[in-house]
């Protein structure tokens, strides 16, 4: 059998069903392999990134490593920042890519870069597979490190001379499942005692307890206990936060309102968030406030994190423990300081959420947004100003229903999250929120959403300048400069890939345009524009002003 068709055989013994990538001459053979594959889809994407994106957010939402294919040299290069994203973000993800025959050289070094040691960095494992022979294991090997956790991207060069050989009586190797070790009850105690020893305790939600099983059991820990809770960016939606304990989402590190409730904790009960996700709060030396640390794995130290107790092991089997040893327990939390402090935060967003001026709000749209997206929908955005206003003001209801990234925090990665949202849960309402600049960075991949016959809607929040920079720019007080540009006649491009273009003139209008484009057929691009002139005066001055208001009157 040739060693491509292993290879394929390695992947479907493996459960793989997409394979997302742009191939190369390299990779022609491994291409006809899958061809001949009835369990694998292959889905050919107009860049690599949008390949690498895809394969990053199916392993996001299925825990299975999401499987990518692209060539030598350009490919492999094209493909770093997915890589990069699936690596902080942990997602799952198999980057296979070609090589030029590494037995006897044709073209001399044309092409050829250090694809592997360019990769080790970013990845778990990275290795050139040598002889047809080392197929299975090392496959086998690869996925088992991908969802290990911390669950991340793991890479297989396979060059073009390996992939023709002929193997004699592959074998493959069964897929052995592995459990999680669980905490010791040694330090399940010694977490209980300290959180009925405090009398402000406050739960933290991170992208690491972004698991399923996770999110019943930290449902039960809140209606259990009656602790309030907070997440990061990339914990939204774990716990329905139309729960009466969430108190809001960190958007930002400190001088927001939500920290008013932070800055009170004496304690902070830290489940699933680890330091390559921007902290959602910012510990001090000398502080009386203690953090227990629940996690996977113990806690990078750093100069804003450093906890005074590891709780290591599985996750779920953690929160399940620690609500057994306290269900019976007597405690005298105060919470009635938490939950005026959720009323002033929701007092503070709801501000702007009806106001009808035009070009939008960003506070405007989340709630349009939120209205009209059902309950089981899917939201994805791209990274800008505006995922900061999600992250505040967007009620997630359930989990994996609002997709962002704040570990790579990378931009040009919204659209082919959604078209891969789509792609997974086709009965789900999916809507992908981009600003003008991300999504010009892989906008191509409209035709690859038009060419899987998706229905999908995508948001352009339109203001001709990389606005997140501008906003920064502005805090720091330069100058506006280098950050404007002219963008094309997006309806008119969406059109010329056989999509529908949209662009609304009123706040109404657009209300009316995305209900209509939530309920058709085809793949819906709106062009909104955007005002964002308030992004300084309320992120920056005001917080400021009232995070030093409550410091003199403390």
């Amino acid at each position: 059998m040739k060693a491509s068709d292993v290879f394929v055989k390695a992947l479907e013994n493996e459960g793989v069903d997409y394979v997302f990538g742009l191939p190369g001459e390299e990779n022609l053979d491994l291409l006809e392999s899958l061809r001949k594959s009835d369990k694998i889809k292959f889905i050919l994407t107009r860049h690599e990134q949008g390949a690498g994106f895809m394969a990053a957010t199916y392993g996001r939402l299925t825990g299975k490593p999401g499987v990518c294919l692209v060539t030598l040299g350009p490919g492999a290069t094209n493909l770093v920042t997915p890589v990069a994203y699936a690596h902080l973000g942990a997602m799952p993800m198999v980057i296979i890519t070609g090589q030029k025959p590494i037995k006897k050289r044709k073209q001399g070094k044309f092409q050829i870069i250090d694809v592997v040691a360019m990769m080790r960095p970013l990845t778990k494992f990275s290795k050139q597979v040598t002889h047809g022979g080392q197929i299975t294991a090392t496959l086998r090997e690869a996925f088992r490190l991908s969802i290990e956790e911390r669950r991340g991207a793991v890479h297989l060069e396979l060059p073009e001379d390996i992939a023709q050989e002929q193997i004699t009586k592959p074998s493959l190797f069964d897929v052995v499942g592995f459990e999680i070790p669980m905490a010791s009850p040694e330090v399940i105690a010694k977490a209980a005692k300290m959180i009925m020893g405090a009398k402000q305790p406050l739960l933290l939600i991170g992208a690491g307890a972004n698991r399923t099983s996770t999110s019943d059991v930290l449902t039960k820990f809140v209606h259990t206990l009656g602790i309030p809770f907070f997440t990061t960016q990339m914990g939204k939606g774990v716990i329905d936060e139309r729960n009466k304990m969430y108190l809001g989402t960190a958007a930002l590190s400190d001088f927001d309102f939500l920290h008013e409730a932070i800055d009170r904790a004496d304690l902070i009960i830290n489940v699933g968030h680890d330091t390559v996700e921007k902290p959602p709060f910012l510990m001090k030396e000398n502080s009386e406030r203690e953090v227990i640390h629940i996690n996977f794995f113990p806690a990078e130290i750093d100069e804003v994190y450093f906890p005074q107790l590891n709780v290591i092991g599985d996750i779920t089997k953690s929160i399940k423990l620690l609500t057994e040893s306290l269900v019976n327990r007597a405690y005298s939390w105060d919470t009635k300081k938490f939950l005026s402090v959720k009323e002033n935060v929701s007092r503070h967003l709801a501000k702007y959420e009806e106001d009808d001026r035009f070009p939008i709000l960003p506070q405007r749209l989340v709630k349009i947004t939120r209205d009209l997206l059902p309950e089981d929908g899917v939201i994805t955005l791209d990274n800008g100003i505006y995922k900061i206003w999600f992250a505040r003001n967007f009620l997630a209801y359930t989990q994996d229903s609002i997709l962002l990234d704040n570990a790579l925090a990378t931009m040009g990665a919204g659209l082919a999250s959604a078209v891969m949202a789509k792609e997974l849960k086709p009965d789900k309402k999916v809507i992908s929120v981009n600003g003008d600049g991300g999504f010009m960075m892989n906008s191509q991949e409209i035709e690859t959403a038009i060419r899987l016959e998706l229905n999908l809607v995508i948001i352009i929040l339109n203001d001709n300048a990389y606005g997140m920079i501008e906003w920064k720019q502005e805090d720091e007080r330069f100058p506006k400069y280098g950050l404007n540009f002219s963008n094309p006649d997006f309806v008119k491009y969406a059109e010329s890939f056989g999509g529908i273009g949209h662009r609304p003139t009123s706040v109404a209008e657009f209300q009316h345009t995305l209900e209509e484009a939530l309920n058709s057929k085809g793949i819906h691009v709106i062009d909104l524009a955007v005002d964002y002139s308030l992004n300084h005066e309320i992120l920056n001055v005001r917080l400021k002003e009232y995070s030093e208001k409550l410091k003199t009157t403390s």
